[in-house]
């Protein structure tokens, strides 16, 4: 009976994963030999088992490797696709680089972390990824502002990003800003008239961001206006179409540290 039960409570030990160097106590000539060799198969197998773990760790390790590599890998040629769209259009050339850097500074600001703001910026540089297949028809406004036609087909652009972009699911919350930028508190914004705080943090400052470049860019139909009459003009979309604090904190963020360039 020497050493059965001691035997027996670590097997039970092992059967469950835990492993321990109790085992090899019973390989010593202190305890009868059919015990001595039990113990010395379970040490061997514990060895082999542990090795395998090891190298299914490594296996691991090297897959996620991976898997971030061809995430980024992805995630640039998409952004690639993005570029492309505003070379299409000289009057937007900078336009997403410069909302994703208003829009993570806006991001940081408010308090999101890290992972959140890369979000947001990820979401604000794909924003309008949606009008890749628009026509070269859309972006030839050159003396007026877009006729009632040509604005209904920009309008379908944030569910088009969507559907470009949804089998990407590590871009995770970024998706959604994407979808809802175009959103307004009020309600009355596209495509799913979402209002309040229904629309995701990330679209909210996406908005703002968006539109401020657009204001103080010049475009086929106006002359880009200056930082002080843009704040103007989003203080006075606050609560209708724009979040009132995203409002003041981007305001303070620009007042604080300038304009993209």
């Amino acid at each position: 009976m020497r050493g059965q039960l001691k035997l027996i409570k670590i097997l039970r030990e092992v059967a469950a994963g835990r492993y321990s160097d109790e085992i090899m106590e019973l390989t010593t000539h202190r305890y009868p030999p059919v015990i001595q060799e039990i113990a010395e198969a379970v040490g061997m197998m514990m060895v082999k088992i542990e090795a395998r773990e090891y190298r299914l760790e490594q296996l691991v390790e090297q897959l996620e490797r991976l898997n971030e590599q061809i995430k980024r890998n992805i995630l640039k040629t998409v952004t690639s696709i993005a570029g492309a769209l505003e070379a299409r259009d000289r009057y937007t050339r900078g336009h997403a680089e410069r909302v994703a850097g208003y829009a993570e500074r806006l991001a940081r600001r408010l308090g999101l972390s890290e992972a959140e703001a890369a979000s947001v910026r990820i979401g604000a540089v794909l924003h309008d990824i949606g009008k890749i297949g628009f026509s070269d028809a859309l972006f030839s406004n050159e003396d007026t502002r877009p006729r009632e036609e040509v604005l209904r087909e920009i309008k379908k652009h944030p569910a088009g990003g969507v559907r470009i972009l949804e089998g990407l699911d590590f871009l995770g919350p970024a998706l959604d800003y994407v979808h809802a930028h175009h959103e307004r508190v009020d309600g009355k914004g596209y495509p799913r008239g979402l209002s309040g705080e229904a629309i995701p943090l990330g679209a909210r400052i996406v908005a703002v961001a968006d539109c401020f470049d657009a204001m103080t860019t010049n475009r086929p139909y106006h002359k880009g206006s200056s930082a002080l009459e843009a704040f103007a003009r989003l203080r006075s979309a606050a609560g209708s179409q724009f979040d009132p604090d995203v409002v003041e904190a981007f305001i303070a963020e620009i007042e604080d540290n300038g304009m993209e360039e």
